[in-house]
C-alpha cells in the first residue's frame, strides 16, 4: 500500500508546491493510517490541518479505500 500512497501523493504534490509547500511520506501503518510530514510553507501554515484533512486525506481515501486516516508527524 505504501507504493500506492506514494503515487497518490505525487498527484497532490504540484498543488502544494504551487503555494511553496510540499508533503513527505513518513510511513503507512497496517491499520490504514498514513503518516506524512508537511514541509516548506505548508509546515508552518495556519491552514495546514485543513490542507491535511480536506485535501490530502480526502484525495488519498478516494484513490485508496484502505486509507483510514492521515496524520502529520
Amino acid at each position: 500500500m505504501q507504493e500506492k500512497v506514494s503515487k497518490a501523493l505525487d498527484d497532490i504534490r504540484p498543488h502544494l508546491q504551487a503555494d511553496g509547500g510540499d508533503v513527505e511520506l513518513v510511513g503507512v501503518e497496517e491499520d490504514g493510517t498514513v503518516k506524512v510530514r508537511l514541509t516548506g510553507a505548508c509546515g508552518c501554515c495556519p491552514m495546514s490541518q485543513m490542507t491535511l484533512k480536506a485535501g490530502i486525506e480526502n484525495a488519498l481515501k478516494q484513490q485508496i479505500p484502505e486509507v483510514k486516516k492521515v496524520v502529520s508527524v
